[in-house]
């Protein structure tokens, strides 16, 4: 075994790992950006949901995007057994590792949609669901040799493949779900159901910033040439330069530097040089990030306007950034870089490459959207409603789903003032009625 083989297996090892902490950055986010009663709900099913889609990857999903097939489908390789992958110089089982957990992430995205008013029984199925029916396809379009990979499609760590898939099955589940209790008035205008912890949301940007070394650098699977180091510029700066946009953005139109949106802004750079981060120049990722920075503000703007409720923002951060990302290359794509499909349109590669990037887009971000939309619309009528009655939103998915708090002391205290007393006695009172925290 030589020492090439054993370099990139350790850094594709790695990178693994940084992209399964990942899911702890999501955690962070989408409850710190949601309200307090449902902290420990979406912590639990976060992980929960992680696991079932590395077994159901495991069963089926990676035979389904890699495995010998046709245009559409890979049909060999399930339940993987370890062994070492032809055409790979490294570790089969490290890449095995390393694409479930993009899989995972992609899960995560499209729960977003689905916060502070889904059953639990809907996330356990829709992970099945969306893990065989939904990522592979996509998947294995792009990456599996499938038709959009004839075609030269670009897409290097997946702003089609993980965030835009993500994002329309988030969309298509707010769609079915519809707004949570007192999100919108009578007249249509929008109230802020702020999320309780803006601390915990800038340290999941920290570590999702940080897990996207693993994502994008990650995805070279080599070390031999050092190039995974100039992905990871590109990634650093379309972060910085998305954060710095939202921030100047918001300030501009709202008189105020909004934090929130300042992170969503990093994020929207993230997602957006994803596809494009070993495409491009060192200057274009800083005018990709940019961009992403501004759209994600008036996305998020879009949205909210159609009353359609996005709690963790993931169409914008995740659909709309994506959709901005994957067109970017269709631009940005250099004739040296392009090592996938042409160069783009300032390079002289002319509008074949952003053709390209635009049905990759369309036929993706549709199939994705109506498959989930039809699975969730199945799943409404045969599991009598996707949403918690309006009294279990009300006291929350921790008490209502799971039958105790993410921070019990705080909401227990605050249900009723001598539940402290109790509690140290042992007891609870039988008056005792849990809050709208």
């Amino acid at each position: 075994m030589d020492t090439l083989f054993l370099m990139n297996s350790l850094w594709v090892m790695i990178s693994a790992v940084l992209v399964i902490l990942m899911i702890g950055g999501f955690i962070l986010l989408e409850t710190g950006s949601t309200r307090m009663k449902n902290a420990g709900h979406i912590a639990g099913k976060t992980i929960l949901t992680f696991g079932i889609s590395s077994i159901v990857f495991w069963a089926v999903g990676y035979g389904l995007i890699f495995g010998e097939g046709n245009a559409l489908i890979g049909l060999s390789n399930f339940f993987y057994s370890g062994y070492d992958i032809e055409g790979l110089s490294l570790s089969g089982a490290v890449f095995f590792l390393f694409q479930t957990a993009f899989a995972g992430i992609s899960i995560t995205i499209a729960f977003g949609g689905f916060a502070e008013r889904a059953k639990m029984s809907v996330y356990l199925v829709f992970s099945v669901l969306f893990s065989v029916l939904i990522y592979p396809p996509i998947a294995h379009w792009i990456w599996g040799g499938g038709w959009l990979a004839e075609h030269g499609k670009q897409d290097f760590a997946g702003s089609t493949v993980v965030h835009l898939t993500g994002a329309m099955a988030a969309l298509a589940a707010t769609i079915l779900l519809k707004p949570r209790i007192g999100k919108y008035n009578k007249d249509g205008s929008a109230n802020n159901l702020y999320g309780h912890n803006q601390v915990y949301t800038a340290l999941s940007v920290l570590l999702l910033w940080v897990g996207w070394f693993g994502f994008n650098a990650g995805s070279t699977v080599a070390v031999d040439d050092g190039f995974f180091g100039f992905v990871a510029v590109n990634t650093n700066l379309a972060a910085a330069a998305g954060t710095i946009a939202a921030m100047i953005i918001s300030w501009v139109v709202m008189g105020k530097a909004d934090v929130s949106m300042m992170l969503n802004g990093a994020l929207a750079g993230l997602v957006a040089i994803t596809a494009s981060c070993a495409f491009v120049d060192v200057w274009a990722s800083v005018v990709i990030g940019f961009i992403a920075g501004i759209l994600v503000f008036y996305s998020i703007r879009f949205f909210e306007a159609r009353k359609i409720d996005d709690p963790i923002f993931a169409l914008s951060v995740h659909g709309a950034a994506g959709v901005w990302g994957t067109l970017s290359t269709g631009f940005f794509a250099t004739p040296e870089l392009a090592s996938v499909g042409k160069p783009g349109l300032f390079y002289g590669g002319g509008f074949e490459q952003l053709g390209v990037q635009a049905l990759g887009v369309v036929a993706c971000g549709a199939f994705a959207f109506i498959v989930s939309f039809v699975l969730l619309a199945i799943m409404k009528a045969s599991m009598k409603g996707l949403r918690v009655t309006e009294e279990e939103e009300i006291m929350g998915l921790d008490i209502s789903e799971h039958g105790s708090y993410g921070y019990p002391e705080l909401l227990q205290s605050e249900m009723n003032p001598t539940a402290d007393k109790s509690i140290k006695a042992g007891t609870v009172p039988a008056d005792s009625k849990p809050v709208n925290a």
